[in-house]
């Protein structure tokens, strides 16, 4: 049984929660998320206050419930005050570029081109320096994807440290090999 799920979340009063169902829509003052949930989870709405039970038929609901509630503690969160991460590139030459009104990122990672990447809707780069950005929008999971699909580009290297890496990751490097 899950102990997150037991757990009520409270709506906060500048945030507006729809549901039909299934369906939850939250609105806020970033914007609108919505999802649609798994039917072994019941949602409720009272008085600004959100319940999330199992069905009683259902043998996983205990597990999808807990699931249910961080993914709607976190919808509520993006839409209130939204996420952010922070990338940083280290190598002689590599930098970040933005085009065309913030929706075009251009990564110079060392390799013979430049690498263009187009952002979703929804995400928004603040460009702090050539070798730092910060990623924001409200969606959780959209924005830790991008930030990882980024990473991927150019990983940090273990015998050097070159690479984009997180803002608060460290990277253990490997002494080289000796003669």
């Amino acid at each position: 049984m899950s102990r997150i799920a037991k757990r009520s979340i409270i709506i906060p009063d500048n945030v507006e929660v729809f549901l039909d169902n299934q369906y939850v829509q939250i609105k806020g003052q970033k914007g609108i998320l919505k999802r649609r949930f798994n039917n072994l989870v019941e949602i409720n709405l009272k008085d600004k206050i959100l319940n999330i039970r199992a069905r009683k038929s259902s043998l996983n609901g205990w597990m999808q419930a807990g699931t249910v509630r961080s993914l709607i503690n976190s919808m509520i969160l993006g839409v209130t005050y939204g996420f952010s991460k922070k990338l940083i590139l280290v190598g002689v030459g590599y930098k970040f570029a933005l085009e065309n009104s913030k929706k075009k990122l251009i990564l110079s990672l060392g390799y013979s081109h430049n690498i263009v990447y187009f952002l979703p809707f929804g995400i928004d780069i603040e460009l702090i320096s050539q070798t730092e950005i910060v990623i924001k929008g409200i969606d959780k999971q959209l924005v830790g994807q991008v930030s990882a699909n980024l990473r991927l580009y150019r990983r940090p290297d273990a015998y050097k440290g070159k690479g984009i890496r997180y803002y608060n990751e460290f990277v253990k490097t490997k002494e080289a090999k000796k003669k």
